[in-house]
């Protein structure tokens, strides 16, 4: 019988020390990424020429590593400690950042955007596998909803940030959108190295918990029915057969790809958008942060409801209809005044940044085993960043300011993550139904080094709804 204090105890310990470095990490992640944003309307555009599909095409070559290299690098991270790992890649996109408040050339800009896809590729991946391996699966979503507030805070961040470099244009012949990368390419060196100290390495391994802490993990862990005979610790030719043919891994992409494009979409074009109401480069900056606190405190409230009920699907048909709404009044704007079409970008981010935690908490919940879970986390954001490469090319400038492409492809691809949502579901409910009534007792009878090594494939497992 696990003591419930001690369970709990162990618990807010885990959580102060897991998460809150990680938060930071992929706020000054996220930042670093869409700052070209922000840069974009404080001269960028101008300097380097950024006109046409110029820029789209910049977000778009982000994305071309970002989405190869995520399923290499979590193979590659669950054979390292994470304390090193993650600093390296962080301390490299730093300097990639930095140097693009040096660039002179649209060409130059590609490259580098390029090679900052490339070093930010393994980091998200990664936390999920790691994270997911020290919580019982219903309480893994609101957490990962409080981590993923960090897309919002960066965003936030990154529009009160940029309003206060502008300040600095023209500072030792630099102008304001150069000093943007500059200035948060610098802290994310700064944070990359000091993190070393306060990222968590793998729970058998972690020096923060006693041996008693360890074991009560390990026993709580067990009691949740993902982590005791749903195993998969050897990487050989049946757990490779288990992987990749486990469609609920492909289904879980497939939904994370279409409701990930509006929170993708909200990040890089939101100040453009903005200022297409009227507002002036600075003043389309700072209109960002409410939309960006909005949508933090729904993302949060939804997934503590969500964790309550230890129900999934049905909050993410929540927020596709939410933003939906939205996209709606944007897609018939012209007889809409300023204020309706502000209110109207509430609903597409708010709906928007609902549903990627969900979905990513989702498939976390109903993989089991190491190699699974760190196969299936990277696969499902690397398929899902598909939508990135999708957003970066739809919005394009010559439809400014109705944008009917983009906003039509947005609510077309959200859809198609609410109808594979639909499919992950029923899948799972009949798999949960079959289960109980004894008839996948007989994978019982394999050899049992496969019985052992079954992961979710295992009876014994049930699926989270």
């Amino acid at each position: 019988m696990i003591d419930a204090h001690a369970e709990r105890r162990l618990v807010r310990k885990i959580d102060l020390h897991v998460w809150p470095v990680l938060f930071v990490i992929y706020v000054l992640s996220f930042l670093d990424r869409i700052n070209i944003s922000n840069a974009r309307i404080q001269g960028m555009t101008e300097e380097l020429d950024l006109y046409g599909n110029r820029f789209n095409i910049a977000l778009f070559i982000y994305f071309v590593p970002y989405i190869l290299l995520e399923v290499p690098s979590n193979m590659v991270f669950r054979k390292t400690k994470p304390e090193y790992y993650l600093p390296f890649l962080m301390l490299s996109w730093a300097i990639i950042n930095m140097c693009m408040g040096f660039v002179t050339t649209y060409q130059g800009l590609v490259v580098l955007r390029f090679f900052l896809g490339t070093f930010e590729a393994g980091i998200l991946p990664a936390i999920i596998y790691l994270t997911s391996m020290y919580y019982k699966r219903h309480e893994f979503q609101t957490r990962m909803s409080f981590f993923f507030c960090s897309t919002v805070v960066g965003g936030a961040f990154g529009g009160l940030l940029a309003y206060a470099i502008a300040n600095l244009d023209g500072r030792h012949g630099l102008a304001g959108w150069r000093w943007i990368f500059i200035i948060e390419g610098a802290a994310t060196a700064c944070i990359a190295i000091v993190s070393v100290f306060f990222i968590v390495d793998w729970p058998e391994n972690c020096h923060f918990l006693t041996p008693e802490e360890k074991k009560l993990l390990e026993l709580r862990l067990a009691s949740d029915g993902a982590h005791s005979s749903a195993r998969m610790d050897i990487l050989n030719a049946y757990a490779y057969r288990r992987i990749l043919t486990d469609w609920k891994v492909w289904l879980g992409a497939v939904v994370y790809m279409g409701v990930g494009i509006t929170g993708y979409a909200t990040t890089f074009f939101m100040p453009t958008i903005l200022r297409e109401f009227g507002w002036t480069a600075q003043e389309a900056q700072v209109h960002t942060i409410p939309v960006y606190v909005v949508s933090a405190v729904g993302m949060v409230s939804v997934a503590y409801i969500s964790d309550w009920f230890k129900h999934r699907y049905a909050f993410i048909i929540l927020g596709c209809s939410i933003a939906t709404v939205g996209y709606g009044m944007l897609l018939c704007q012209d007889s809409l005044s300023s204020e309706a079409k502000y209110g109207a970008v509430f609903l597409v981010s708010l709906g928007g940044f609902i549903c990627p935690p969900i979905a990513l908490a989702w498939l976390a919940n109903n993989v089991a085993g190491h190699w699974k879970r760190a196969f299936a986390s990277a696969a499902q954001v690397a398929l899902g960043n598909i939508a990135g490469i999708v957003a970066a090319l739809v919005y394009r400038q010559e439809e400014a300011p109705r944008y009917p492409t983009g906003y039509g492809v947005s609510v077309g691809l959200m859809w198609l993550g609410a109808v594979a949502a639909s499919l992950l579901f029923a899948g799972m409910l009949v798999e949960n139904r079959m289960r109980d009534a004894g008839k996948r007792d007989g994978r019982l009878s394999r050899p049992k080094e496969e019985v052992d090594n079954m992961g979710d494939y295992h009876p014994s497992f049930r699926f989270t709804l």
